[in-house]
């Protein structure tokens, strides 16, 4: 199951990624943002993430105006290893190498189809493991 989440910035474009994921049966729990009335970025990125490290989702979508700020609010959630991402390559190699929990976009600067090919890429991509788990665990040890 993923969690997906946005702000007001981010929310147009994720209610289309909900009808995306619901076309492609990927299961899914919206945590919010409901509408476009303004809200606060890392108060939407808070649920996403306790929702993947407490394991109630496999992964998360977060969706920000342009997808800086809630990326680096992500970022401060022990375990979560969030990608900005903006092309198809970056989206692959966010899983592939980097074992991305969380990918994040930005609604204001992403078009809906390409927000869908990155999603699609993302999800369908393996971990590649190897010497990449080797510097999963020194991420994780900065986070102490």
């Amino acid at each position: 199951m993923l969690a997906i989440g946005s702000d007001h910035g981010g929310y147009e474009l994720k209610e289309h990624i909900k009808k995306h994921l619901e076309e492609k049966g990927v299961e899914f729990k919206d945590y919010g943002t409901y509408s476009e009335a303004s809200v606060d970025y890392p108060d939407c990125a808070r649920p996403v993430c306790e929702a993947v490290q407490n394991g109630d989702a496999e992964a998360g979508i977060l969706v920000c105006g342009t997808g800086i700020g809630i990326s680096m609010a992500a970022n401060k959630f022990k375990g979560i290893r969030a990608a900005l991402i903006s092309d198809v390559f970056s989206a692959k190699m966010s899983k592939e190498h980097n074992n991305a929990n969380i990918v994040c976009l930005g609604g204001r600067v992403t078009g809906r189809e390409l927000a869908f090919m990155m999603i699609d890429e993302w999800m369908n991509t393996k971990f590649a493991g190897g010497r990449h788990a080797e510097r999963i665990a020194k991420i994780h040890a900065i986070e102490g």
